[in-house]
């Protein structure tokens, strides 16, 4: 029970790696803020999970892609919820490269992917007690620091939220710990562009498993509060080649 008692907000914790997250931290003694965007059903039947593990779990819609919505959304979590931990996981996920690339697709993916964890953090670093010890961590893609040109509004705006994992490091310390974890393959991508050569070449030519991210997230949350301002690559040494 590594998180007892622990409030975490996830965004995007209704599907795939959010609600293993999610879970994760029931089964660690924690509640969750469950945040959704268009699922309200699979938000449902993962609160149900959560309680009947025995804790608390509160769902609440916003759409990331508006400022308005984002900016209701901050104000009633941070208003009525003591926070303990911030997982930025809700990410726009889109096949594009330059060439299809509409301003309003770049506008999209940098305001859910980017935009979104900065208002988040910041609005957590407001709210944060004075004594209290706090943490975020950035769910992250191995494209993040090696840019490529596929998915490319999607990458540019996972680099940002790298640089801006670093950059809060510095600025929120030292009451907030701020790390990300950067993925590789785990989960089919949502896009189905998964090809059967995927961990080909990898120096670890597999996909990662569950218990793999879930023991590297618990390090973050619940490790030494000295570690802050790191980007824990998850992919197998995907970044190296």
């Amino acid at each position: 029970m590594r998180l007892k008692n622990k409030t975490i907000l996830i965004t995007g914790a209704s599907k795939r790696i959010g609600r293993i997250l999610s879970l994760l931290i029931a089964r660690e003694g924690g509640d969750v803020l469950i945040h959704h965007n268009n699922s309200a059903p699979e938000a449902k039947v993962l609160q149900n999970e959560i309680q009947d593990h025995g804790r608390s779990a509160v769902i609440i819609q916003a759409d990331f892609s508006d400022l308005v919505s984002t900016n209701k959304f901050i104000d009633q979590v941070f208003n009525s919820h003591e926070i303990d931990a911030v997982i930025n996981n809700a990410s726009l996920f889109s096949n594009l490269d330059w060439s299809s690339t509409t301003i309003e697709d770049w506008r999209k993916h940098q305001s859910v992917n980017l935009e979104t964890p900065f208002l988040l953090s910041q609005a957590y670093a407001k709210s944060l007690k004075k004594g209290k010890y706090g943490k975020i961590l950035n769910m992250l893609d191995w494209r993040a620091l090696r840019p490529g040109a596929d998915h490319f509004p999607y990458t540019i705006s996972k680099a940002g939220l790298a640089a801006l994992t670093k950059s809060l490091a510095i600025g929120l310390a030292p009451n907030i710990s701020v790390n990300g974890i950067a993925l590789g393959a785990i989960l089919p991508p949502s896009d189905g562009g998964a090809t059967e050569n995927i961990t080909a070449g990898l120096p670890i030519p597999r996909w990662a498993m569950i218990p793999e991210l879930e023991e590297t997230v618990m390090f973050l949350l619940s490790g030494p509060a000295f570690i802050t301002g790191e980007i824990i690559h998850l992919d197998g040494g995907r970044h190296l080649i």
